[in-house]
């Protein structure tokens, strides 16, 4: 191969697959579990059917929490079910905005 047509190629991380879904749980360390929910047509009806899968993802700052929609990305297996790392939180959840405003105002409210 030439140099030229090294260039016009992809690169390997490219090619990875991709996924977006709802993180349902946190409770691993360095792990999280996301749910990924998959529409499609069913062959002999035609009507739309909603199926979910979940996928365990490797989290190394354990920035996701509970709720938020994240992209995850293939890799390399990691563990007996770990095959996926988070790539992006894409929106945060509302519920961790609470909990986090709920964690700042508790040690106050205790020292007083």
């Amino acid at each position: 191969m030439t140099a030229a047509t090294e260039k016009t190629q992809a690169p390997a991380a490219s090619r990875r697959n991709e996924k977006v879904g709802n993180v349902v749980s946190t409770k691993m360390q360095k792990t999280i579990v996301v749910e990924v929910e998959m529409r499609k047509a069913h062959p002999k009806y035609k009507r739309i059917v909603r199926s979910t899968k979940k996928f365990y993802a490797h989290d190394e700052q354990s920035s996701a929490r509970m709720g938020d929609v994240v992209r995850i990305r293939e890799t390399r297996p990691l563990s007996k079910l770990k095959r996926w790392s988070l790539e992006e939180i894409v929106r945060r959840s509302s519920l961790a905005q609470i909990d986090d405003t709920a964690a700042v105002t508790a040690p106050v409210q205790a020292a007083k």
